[in-house]
């Protein structure tokens, strides 16, 4: 029983040093014309958000060299660093929320709130076997049950939902046709409007949903034009997807009267910064389609080893000087570059 006491303390010490070390990105310091001032925010979505949901046996977040920027080790942040999440907790000027896992080791963090990402997770079920959106806002309406927050309570909160396309990855990876993809677009677009309509009547406030960033233009895609170009019918798809997400959220503010919901502007704050303009020269990369870390082969992705615990991954000198870490996620740099975007910012002042 001692045995077991060490080992549980231990662990809970290895918590608080991973997460005691988040510092706030940005000093929030706007004053609201409402009185508001959002004490919690409530994280929904996938791995542009996940700060370490993901099950450590499966997910690459966990493994070397993911975290090397910060906290200086793998902390579960599908990056070298920080994460969309932590910028903007930064900006509403509080600490980075707990990850759902850590609920009931870090219950002094509850009070600003509670990420519920998971890496690779979409809106429906996906290749990954972790809990989807539904299942995500599911697990804050027990916190409401068992009283860790109230529905009066989540009205000085704020939602972030991010949605980063893994649905899509899914549909292609189940040989969905091309000629069923508007539709399908269409029915992802539907599900996330009753995942937001579901998360304000749960009392949340204010809720910002991400606009699909240029799918094409990742390193996944790119990779085929020897990251010099996107792929423009990926892209394609992505209007479609996010005219659809615009016309849902200003019916979603015409139902309920009021202006609860907005679209974090993910996509022209990529473009921005892939065209070098409107971004500081310290944000600006030489070529940023091409990633920081990646397999030796098609076999193999950021993190692999083989079986005799050799790397099969090449790392760039300097993660500061790419974009994307891998084939899919900004390094913290190149969060840190979206999130100075004109685009990024102007969406972030409609939190309150």
């Amino acid at each position: 029983m001692e045995t077991q006491n060490l080992l549980f303390c231990f662990f809970c010490f290895f918590l608080i040093s991973l997460f005691s070390g988040e510092q706030q990105v940005v000093e929030g310091s706007r004053a609201s014309p409402f009185g508001l001032r959002p004490k919690k925010l409530f994280v929904f979505g996938d791995s542009y958000a996940d700060t370490g949901n993901n099950r450590k046996d499966l997910a690459s977040s966990w493994k070397f060299p993911y975290g090397i920027t910060f906290p200086g080790k793998p902390a579960g942040r599908f990056s070298d660093g920080l994460v969309s999440t932590d910028y903007i907790a930064g900006y509403l000027g509080i600490k980075t929320p707990i990850p759902y896992r850590y609920r009931k080791q870090l219950a002094g963090r509850l009070k600003y709130g509670v990420n519920f990402a998971y890496g690779g997770t979409g809106v429906f079920d996906t290749l990954i076997l972790e809990p989807n959106m539904t299942t995500q806002i599911d697990f804050l309406q027990q916190l409401l049950n068992y009283s860790v927050y109230t529905k009066r309570g989540l009205r000085t909160s704020v939602a972030l939902v991010s949605v980063a396309g893994n649905d899509y990855s899914t549909y292609t990876a189940r040989n969905g046709s091309a000629a069923g993809f508007p539709a399908f677009i269409s029915s992802v677009v539907s599900q996330i409007t009753v995942n937001l309509k579901r998360i304000h009547d749960l009392g949340v406030r204010k809720i910002a949903v991400s606009a699909l960033q240029p799918l094409g233009c990742l390193p996944q895609s790119s990779a085929q034009f020897s990251f010099q170009q996107c792929n423009q019918t990926e892209n394609t798809l992505v209007n479609l997807h996010n005219q659809l997400l615009a016309q849902a959220v200003n019916n979603l503010n015409k139902q309920t009267d009021s202006n609860s919901f907005f679209i974090l502007d993910t996509y022209n704050a990529f473009w921005t910064v892939f065209n070098q303009t409107q971004v500081q020269a310290s944000q600006k990369f030489e070529n940023p389609l091409q990633p920081c870390c990646v397999g030796v082969n098609a076999g193999f992705s950021c993190g692999s080893v083989d079986e005799n615990g050799v790397k099969k991954y090449t790392l760039c000198s300097d993660p500061k000087s790419k974009f994307f870490w891998d084939t899919v996620h900004p390094t913290q740099q190149g969060w840190e570059a979206v999130y100075s975007t004109p685009a990024f910012q102007n969406s972030l002042k409609q939190l309150w």
